[in-house]
């Protein structure tokens, strides 16, 4: 197979070139990834087995942080063991079917982990704003309905970007130069109008984003509010330290992905290779980190892992002696 134009409506395979400058350094690149990658997966799936397991941890705030964790998982595993796979094995093709595919998972999980962020920064509000409704507002039915939303919100948002990509005539190359599939990236390789791709990939999402900071950034003002009022010592000091770890997580997940968006539309001498390196470490890092964050903030959360490990040591001792 040659990697030269193609003449057909829908080529077989794309080929991603991984980090295009950049190619004698693919293996080295991969260890700090494959480190990253490992950390994440691990973290996430530590905090959802601690958050199932430990029933003082079956509260909304905990649930929203084990959809975050998953969303989490998804979205590094939707790319980084491709990335890994042209770096370690020169396996650079990718079906076209596996790139749309691709393509829906990524933009998916972005903009549902928006809208968890956007449930906890409400769970918080009515924790520290209304703390005597609490229960009554955020009902295990409500959560329920809350997560339903965001899923089929995300998914609603999305979904068209497949037809949008099916519908393009693709007869010029099947080259990627990026290390996973992204909407715009792949639309370009097509001989046809893709101004409908580009509004609705870069409008759409990204006003339900700012939607999501908006409200946000106005339920955190809210509860600053409150905090500040408090003439308890103890309790402004327990209010921030309950909205430290998701204040940082929010950042983490804002500042890069709105640095990487300016990039793309105004970092024009910016090379490429600065670019999909940029993207590689989102999709990556954030999800390494969040675990990392709420197990040195959340103490319910170290207890849990605690008592977890020495729960695993026991159990290792056991199977030892026997």
């Amino acid at each position: 197979m040659t990697h030269t134009n193609l003449t057909v409506f829908h080529p077989e395979v794309f080929i991603l070139l991984g980090i295009p400058g950049l190619e004698a350094y693919h293996v080295w690149l991969s260890v700090p990834l494959c480190l990253m990658y490992s950390t994440a997966v691990l973290g996430n799936s530590i905090l959802i087995v601690v958050i199932i397991t430990e029933r003082s941890l079956h509260e909304p705030m905990y649930f929203f942080l084990s959809m975050l964790a998953i969303t989490d998982i998804l979205l590094s595993t939707t790319t980084v063991p491709k990335a890994l796979a042209i770096f370690w094995l020169h396996a650079h093709d990718i079906a076209f079917e596996a790139c749309v595919t691709q393509v829906f998972f990524v933009h998916m999980m972005f903009v549902g982990e928006s809208a968890i962020l956007l449930a906890m920064s409400f769970d918080r509000f009515v924790a520290i704003c209304a703390p005597l409704h609490y229960t009554t507002v955020l009902t295990w039915s409500t959560v329920g309905r809350i997560a339903l939303a965001i899923v089929t919100r995300s998914f609603c948002i999305i979904f068209p970007v497949i037809f949008l990509l099916k519908r393009l005539p693709f007869c010029r190359t099947n080259i990627i130069p990026h290390s996973y599939c992204e909407h715009i990236g792949v639309a370009r390789l097509a001989c046809a109008d893709i101004t409908v791709n580009i509004w609705y990939g870069f409008s759409v999402p990204i006003v339900m984003v700012i939607l999501d900071v908006t409200l946000i950034a106005v339920s955190y003002s809210l509860i600053l509010q409150v905090v500040f009022r408090l003439t308890s010592q103890d309790a402004w000091h327990k209010a921030l330290n309950t909205c430290g770890s998701h204040l940082c997580v929010v950042l983490m997940f804002y500042v890069p992905s709105f640095f990487t968006l300016l990039t793309h539309r105004f970092g024009h001498n910016i090379p490429r290779h600065v670019h999909i390196l940029l993207a590689d470490l989102y999709v990556v890092v954030p999800p390494m980190l969040n675990p990392i964050v709420y197990g040195v903030k959340t103490k319910q959360i170290r207890e849990g892992v605690a008592h977890r490990f020495l729960d695993f040591k026991a159990w290792c001792c056991a199977s030892h002696l026997g």
